[in-house]
């Protein structure tokens, strides 16, 4: 079996993505990439690129499938991915699935009810502009109409774990380790329970 491990993180925002993606990186010894958080620098830049990301964040809408498949590719030639990594964000359309240019080993579905989901974004108090309550409601509903066909797809592929994400961090956490497999996670399992549950996900500078 290959030692590779190249996981698919999906869900609505406020599952928990970010938080478990940095639990699963510390404990599989492989890279964590946002594309939301790469957006996010995208956005900053003072270019045309940059200016058009910012808006089509700010408002809720996705990034064009053409620009995040050339963005996340781009990315996922480097060297520090060669053996395995934890994306989140992508593919989120059934376009980035098939323009996908990587192996996909698994892809967890971390569910959360809408409602839940809104309530957990609110009671973080994040300082984004994207974060408005009319925002994370766009962002909701697109995910149901584009991202559903993507779970459905890999569903039928068999390589898809549905997670409840209403659970605790560690519950949810043991659930992903569990439906990643021992034939992926070899010996790392061990020492699993001696992490603390408390994460504080931190992000690469992409910049």
């Amino acid at each position: 079996v290959s030692q590779s491990r190249y996981i698919i993180l999906l869900g609505i925002q406020g599952a928990g993505k970010s938080t478990q993606g940095n639990l699963l990186s510390s404990e599989l010894k492989i890279p964590y990439l946002s594309t939301g958080h790469i957006f996010r620098q995208i956005a900053k830049e003072k270019t045309k690129l940059g200016r058009t990301v910012k808006e089509l964040i700010n408002s809720g809408n996705l990034v064009p499938d053409q620009i995040t498949v050339q963005i996340v590719n781009e990315y996922l030639v480097r060297p520090e991915y060669k053996n395995g990594f934890i994306l989140d964000g992508f593919p989120r359309t059934i376009t980035q699935v098939e323009k996908c240019e990587f192996k996909i080993d698994k892809v967890v579905y971390l569910d959360l009810d809408p409602k839940e989901a809104l309530w957990r974004i609110v009671m973080r108090h994040e300082e984004r502009n994207d974060n408005t309550v009319q925002a994370v409601q766009h962002r909701v509903d697109l995910f149901y109409k584009h991202t559903q066909p993507v779970i459905d797809y890999f569903q039928k592929k068999g390589v898809l774990a549905k997670v409840d994400a209403k659970l605790d961090v560690k519950k949810v956490a043991d659930e992903i380790l569990k439906s990643i497999g021992k034939q992926l996670i070899k010996k790392h399992v061990r020492s699993w329970h001696q992490k603390s549950p408390i994460i504080v996900p931190i992000y690469r500078d992409w910049e």
